[in-house]
C-alpha cells in the first residue's frame, strides 16, 4: 500500500499534532476529531495514537478509491480484514536519527517466528504483521471517529464499523448482576479477541548482571526508580530535582492519563544511587541529564533515553 500521508507535530499545545494527505493539506475531519479529543482532555500521547489508527484508515481509502464519508461497511470489514494479513510498514530503528519510512527497504536482521519468546525476559518477538491489540485499537478509534462525525451532523448516515450485535441495544453490562463478575464482551463486530497476557519478568540473577554493565550513577539511579516505582519512564524523565524526598522517600511524577502530580515510593537504594549522581553534577538541575564519555555537562539537554526499551 503506499505510504500517502504522515501524522506531523506542530509543537503548538493546542493543536499537537495534525494529519495531512499526499499533497500536503490538512485533513478537515481529523482535525475537528483532534479537536474534540483535546476539549475531552486526551493528552497529546493519545492524539497522536489516534492519528496514527486514522492516518492507516486513510491510506486504505486512498488505495481503494474511496472518500472517508463515503465508507461503508464493505471498507470498514475489509480494512480490518487487511490489517489482519497485511505487513507494517519497514522503519529504522529508534536509535536511528533520520526518522523516515522506508516502504521498500528490507529488515537488516532475519525475524523470529512472530510470538517466539525471549529465553531471559518472556518477551514475544514481534511479527512482520499487526498485532491483534493494534486492530483493536485501530477498529476502536475509528468507530469513534464516525461517532463524533455522526453526532456532530457532518453528513453522515451510519458508522460504517458497527457495535456488535448483542451490543446494539445500549451499552455493556447494563443489565448485569452487580453480584456477578463482568464477563468480556467485544464492542465492536470487526473488533479481533485480544488474548491477556502474563507480566513479563526476568530472573534476579539477570537483573543484577544488567544493573552490573549500567555505566553511570544516573542510568543506576534511573533504572533503580523505574522498578521500583514502577512508573513510566517518561514520567521519571520529567522528574526534577525538587520533586525528590529523600527524607520520605518519595519522588513525584506527573501521571501519563490525568497530568496530576502524585508521590511515588521508591526503593532506599535509588536515593542512594541519585545522590552520588547528584554529586557528579553538583547544582539544583533537572533529575535526569545526558552524559557524554561519563562526564555531566551541566548545561546537557534532558534525556530521553528510553530506558524501559533499551534494557529490553
Amino acid at each position: 500500500m503506499p505510504l500517502l500521508g504522515s501524522v506531523q507535530s506542530t509543537g503548538d499545545p493546542f493543536r499537537p499534532f495534525r494529519l495531512v494527505d499526499a499533497g500536503g493539506s490538512v485533513i478537515g475531519s481529523a482535525e475537528s476529531f483532534f479537536a474534540e479529543l483535546a476539549a475531552c482532555g486526551r493528552p497529546a500521547a493519545t492524539q497522536r495514537s489516534y492519528a496514527m489508527d486514522l492516518l492507516r484508515w486513510f491510506r486504505f481509502l486512498s488505495a481503494v478509491g474511496m472518500d472517508w464519508a463515503e465508507a461503508t461497511r464493505v471498507e470498514a470489514r475489509d480494512f480490518c480484514r487487511w490489517l489482519m494479513v497485511a505487513d507494517k510498514p519497514v522503519r529504522p530503528h529508534w536509535r536511528d536519527s533520520s526518522g523516515m519510512e522506508r516502504p521498500g527497504a528490507e529488515r537488516a536482521q532475519p525475524m523470529l517466528p512472530a510470538g517466539t519468546p525471549n529465553a531471559v525476559t518472556g518477551k514475544r518477538s514481534p511479527g512482520a504483521g499487526y498485532e491483534a491489540a493494534t486492530v483493536a485499537h485501530c477498529e476502536s478509534v475509528l468507530r469513534g471517529f464516525y461517532d463524533f462525525h455522526l453526532e456532530a451532523g457532518t453528513g453522515l448516515l451510519a458508522n460504517p464499523f458497527p457495535m456488535s450485535g448483542h451490543r446494539r441495544a445500549g451499552r455493556a453490562g447494563a443489565h448485569r448482576n452487580p453480584m456477578d463478575p463482568f464477563v468480556g464482551q467485544r464492542s465492536g463486530r470487526y473488533r479481533p479477541k485480544v488474548v491477556a497476557r502474563a507480566p513479563r519478568c526476568i530472573p534476579d540473577l539477570r537483573f543484577d548482571e544488567l544493573f552490573a554493565q549500567l555505566g553511570s550513577h544516573r542510568d543506576r539511579a534511573l533504572v533503580a526508580f523505574w522498578v521500583s516505582t514502577g512508573a513510566r519512564v517518561a514520567e521519571l524523565l520529567g522528574a526534577t530535582a525538587g520533586d525528590v524526598d529523600p527524607g520520605r522517600q518519595l519522588i513525584t511524577v506527573i501521571r501519563k492519563g490525568t497530568r496530576a502530580l502524585q508521590p511515588l515510593p521508591a526503593s532506599p537504594d535509588a536515593f542512594v544511587w541519585l545522590r552520588l549522581y547528584q554529586a557528579q553534577i553538583q547544582g539544583m538541575v533537572p533529575v535526569w541529564r545526558r552524559s557524554c564519555n561519563d562526564q555531566f555537562a551541566p548545561n546537557a539537554a534532558p534525556a530521553r533515553v528510553n530506558i524501559n526499551r533499551a534494557a529490553s
